[in-house]
């Protein structure tokens, strides 16, 4: 059996085995050949390459800084990414010669460059970005992981981030891998052994950590009327942020949640210690918690150390809509930027100006729409701008990017109520919007509609 083949085998026991290929403790050795310092290991980064980058709070730090300082040296180097936390120095103008970012889902970090045209995006459903390596459509040369350290088989995890990771190593020509002595070790599809890497670079830093803010008054709101959706039983996918985690507090009165989701922050680990969340009523790897990636504090990464309740797991596998349909009750939730009173959704941009990406929208809005009893949900504030404008309109803003068709949006959620698109007309969806819409605009919003054929 391959170290690759091993990597199949879920690890929630805590166990691994080392590959019979391996012999007995001479990973050891092996391991200590290939660690470098990180001015070592960019030296094997050489002009008109791709390079991934791990995603989420798993960039690697040291080998980016490596890589930064070896910037005069380099010409037209294709920076691969999800979403990264942390600093993207890359990205900044006076790196253009050198670097030039393909984000396949927006940061705050890229953003600018992304809107400025001195960095590229790529829409993808997250599903998919798996396949765009190991198809060569999105070639890989140097990929730059960070894990934890090996344990006593030579095995190292991914971390607080699979998503597509497995994948784009595989695939590279270069492993560049930065092993921290504060990365968590998680389980599932986790592994990988010391002898895919060509190169180490060991380190002792923190985790970039994103914490929670009490929700406003707006997102308490929104909180309760998801709660009000969210059946006993169901098994849940939530995104990052405070809205998430509004609607997170409102659920102490539910029973046997579970969760399968690409994402998890900090707020589901009190409704597991208060038993709200048991997982025992899923119907996909029952009595896990079934995740691609985390982002949050110290306590989280802390909290999924280690821990047999969590199942890491591809992006390819946690967010394809046919694994997703498979869990009953299964409770989509996602937000939006704008949304059209037919039910159309922007969510990767407004306008003409990018803000961040398809990501697992669409995986789980139609995974969730397919289960059985299931429920695909849109919950957003009904303003934004400090109020100054109303996210729900008759027309999305001119050059918007339609994320999820009006055809797959089921339930809408603001503040103000929520509306059931899932069998009704043009005219009846224009109604239930405008009837969540904050009041200060439903009368604009009626005045638009008149002008449109189908009111």
């Amino acid at each position: 059996m391959s170290t690759d083949e091993i990597e199949l085998i879920s690890a929630s026991s805590g166990s691994t085995c080392s590959s019979s290929a391996s012999s007995a403790g001479s990973w050891q050795e092996r391991y200590r050949r290939k660690t470098v310092t990180a001015a070592e290991a960019a030296q094997k980064i050489t002009s008109g390459d791709a390079v991934y980058i791990h995603s989420n709070a798993a960039a690697p730090a040291s080998l980016i800084e490596g890589m930064l300082a070896r910037a005069p040296h380099l010409r037209d180097v294709t920076i691969l990414h999800l979403l990264t936390m942390g600093r993207a120095e890359y990205a900044r103008k006076e790196f253009a010669e050198s670097f030039r970012v393909h984000a396949l889902f927006i940061g705050e970090n890229v953003r600018k460059s992304v809107n400025e045209g001195r960095a590229d995006y790529m829409p993808v459903f997250l599903s998919e970005i798996p396949a765009l390596f190991e198809r060569d459509i999105v070639p890989v040369d140097v990929c730059m992981i960070q894990v934890s350290p090996p344990d006593a088989h030579g095995y190292c995890s991914y971390g607080v981030s699979v998503d597509c990771t497995i994948a784009a190593r595989r695939k590279a020509r270069i492993v560049i891998a930065e092993v921290n002595k504060q990365m968590p070790r998680t389980l599932g599809r986790a592994f990988v052994h010391v002898d895919k890497f060509d190169y180490v670079v060991e380190c002792d830093r923190e985790l970039p950590e994103l914490l929670a803010e009490a929700p406003t008054s707006v997102e308490e709101a929104i909180g309760r009327n998801v709660a009000s959706l969210i059946e006993d039983g169901a098994t849940l996918q939530l995104g990052i942020g405070s809205i998430p985690n509004a609607i997170l507090l409102q659920l102490g009165d539910k029973r046997d949640l579970g969760i399968h989701s690409e994402m998890l922050s900090d707020g589901v680990i009190d409704l597991i210690e208060k038993g709200i969340v048991t997982n025992d009523a899923k119907t996909v790897l029952p009595g896990k918690i079934a995740v691609s990636f985390v982002i949050g504090s110290r306590r989280l990464y802390d909290f999924v150390n280690d821990n047999p309740l969590f199942e890491f797991q591809t992006s390819d596998y946690i967010n394809d809509p046919f694994i997703i349909s498979q869990n009953h009750k299964m409770t989509a939730i996602n937000s939006a930027l704008q949304i059209d009173v037919t039910g159309q959704v922007a969510a990767d941009s407004i306008g003409d100006y990018l803000y961040s990406g398809v990501g697992g929208q669409v995986d789980f809005i139609r995974g969730a729409a397919r289960a059985k009893n299931g429920k695909a949900i849109i919950a957003l504030p009904s303003t934004a701008k400090h109020g100054t404008v109303s996210r729900i309109v008759a027309n999305l803003a001119i050059g918007s990017g339609v994320v999820t068709s009006r055809a797959d949006v089921h339930y809408v959620v603001t503040e103000f109520g929520i509306a059931q698109l899932f069998g009704k007309t043009l005219k009846e969806r224009m109604q239930a919007l405008i009837a969540i819409a904050h009041p200060d605009f439903r009368e604009k919003l009626e005045a638009d509609c008149e002008l449109i054929h189908w009111h």
